[in-house]
């Protein structure tokens, strides 16, 4: 991997990290997801148009495929995540979301495609799975309903970051469309799919604005940020190297989740989370 590929991913860890502690702080569901990205659509769109005028991508059929399927996927993601949140802490449900994400692929090769894992694939399952039952809080804890529920959330999430890297990926390397463009898409689409349901709650959007305008502003910048520095690295760096490379920042968002809102178990979810993102390197060595 290369230095400027490094930076980049390391920048989009820390600031992925920094929008999710401000998406747990305010809450909201759906009507959160749509108020941030319908602003992240008006924030971005003159950087967007000028890429597009610039490059003259072609969007043809197939890439205005993709460019749906990541709307729909990112809806779904940012769902889930949400009701994640809902239900346990940040310092909880982001590791098992960014760390089973490569375990259910590697799974997932195992049991439907028939291949056979690397010992140190093996391992790197087993760390993360490890971690997981950690960062839980072990068994007792997973019996509970709310933090059941917060692992079952983060699992779902992760199997959707999944999903999305490998599709994002065609789209900003093998299509070769702007990573902004990618991006954008996806912000756009997501707002005119949950349109319909947030006509329904206007009061509820009024609420959460006046609440929380401020957090949803800096969501809206930072979510479309961190996703196009990494998508910008996949334009020319393998996302075997990408995806593993972001996983600190579930080191920082444990950080963040323990200290600044005081979720506690600091000792424990740091070891961890440290568990997790050794799982996800190993894995990469596949």
């Amino acid at each position: 991997m290369t230095g400027s590929a490094l930076a980049l991913i390391l920048a989009a860890a820390f600031i992925h990290a920094s929008w999710n502690f401000l998406a747990k702080r305010v809450g909201g569901g759906a009507v959160f997801v749509w108020l941030f990205a319908a602003l992240s659509a008006a924030i971005y769109l003159p950087i967007a148009l000028g890429v597009y005028l610039w490059q003259r991508p072609h969007i043809g059929v197939i890439e205005a495929l993709f460019l749906l399927g990541s709307a729909v996927l990112h809806l779904f993601y940012f769902l889930f995540l949400q009701r994640g949140y809902a239900h346990g802490d940040l310092s909880v449900v982001y590791p098992v979301a960014r760390g089973s994400g490569p375990m259910l692929s590697t799974a997932a090769a195992i049991g439907i495609l028939g291949e056979q894992p690397t010992l140190l694939a093996m391992a790197g399952t087993a760390l993360i799975v490890a971690g997981v039952f950690i960062i839980s809080g072990g068994f007792e804890a997973l019996t509970r309903g709310h933090a059941g529920r917060s692992v079952a959330y983060g699992l779902a999430t992760g199997a959707l970051i999944a999903c999305y890297t490998l599709w994002d990926k065609v789209s900003v390397s093998t299509l070769l469309l702007p990573p902004i463009i990618v991006d954008y898409c996806s912000n756009l689409g997501r707002t005119m799919l949950l349109t319909p349901h947030v006509l329904k709650r206007r009061e509820e959007v009024l609420a959460l604005w006046s609440r929380s305008k401020r957090e949803i502003l800096w969501v809206a910048l930072l979510t479309p940020l961190s996703y196009i520095l990494v998508l910008t690295a996949m334009v020319f760096t393998p996302v075997s190297y990408v995806a593993p490379a972001r996983e600190v920042s579930v080191l920082i968002a444990v950080a963040m989740g323990t200290g600044l809102l005081s979720e506690g178990q600091a000792g424990r979810r740091m070891l961890a989370a440290g568990l997790i993102v050794i799982g996800v390197v190993l894995l990469a060595q596949n």
